[in-house]
C-alpha cells in the first residue's frame, strides 16, 4: 500500500515582492543623518529637550531604516521590533566602559553610532521614534483604494 504525503501550506497565502526600495532605503537614510546632524547642530535654535529627544527620536528612526534596507522582506512589525532592540541594546551597552569601547566612543563615529553615557529616557525617545517610523511606513506601503464604477 503507498501512502502520498499530501503538505498544504498553513493559510493562503503568496510569496510577494518586497515593496520595500533599496535605493529608496539608502536615500531616505541619507536625508535622515543629515536631519540629525542638522537637528543637533546650533543651526536650529530648538530648546534642549527637542534637540535632545528629538535626536534620538530621529537616530531610531535612522536604524529603522537601515533595519528596512538590510531586511527587504520582513514585515513592518518584525522590523520595529528588531530595530527597537537594536536601539535599546545599544543604549544599554553604555553602561559598559571597558578602554577599548571608550576609544571607539571618543571618536566622531563612535559617539554619533554608540552614545557616551545611559540615559533611560532615551529608551522612549527610540520608542517614539521607531513607533514612527513603522506607522509611517505602514501606511505608506497601504495599497491605494480603487473607486469603482
Amino acid at each position: 500500500m503507498r501512502y502520498r504525503l499530501n503538505i498544504q501550506p498553513a493559510r493562503n497565502y503568496q510569496q510577494e515582492k518586497s515593496s520595500r526600495n533599496r535605493v529608496v532605503y539608502a536615500l531616505v537614510a541619507v536625508a535622515i543623518v543629515a536631519a540629525g546632524l542638522l537637528w543637533r547642530s546650533t543651526f536650529m535654535p530648538l530648546p534642549p529637550f527637542a534637540t535632545k529627544y528629538g535626536g534620538d527620536a530621529l537616530w531610531a528612526l535612522m536604524v529603522f531604516v537601515g533595519m528596512g534596507f538590510l531586511f527587504p522582506r520582513t514585515s513592518t512589525l518584525v522590523l520595529a521590533l528588531m530595530a527597537l532592540s537594536f536601539a535599546w541594546a545599544v543604549e544599554f551597552s553604555q553602561l559598559y566602559h571597558a578602554p577599548w569601547i571608550e576609544a571607539v566612543r571618543a571618536t566622531l563615529p563612535g559617539r554619533l553610532v554608540l552614545g557616551a553615557t545611559f540615559n533611560w529616557p532615551d529608551l522612549v525617545a527610540y520608542l517614539i521614534g521607531i513607533a514612527l517610523a513603522a506607522v509611517g511606513e505602514h501606511l505608506f506601503r497601504l495599497p491605494r483604494a480603487t473607486v469603482e464604477k
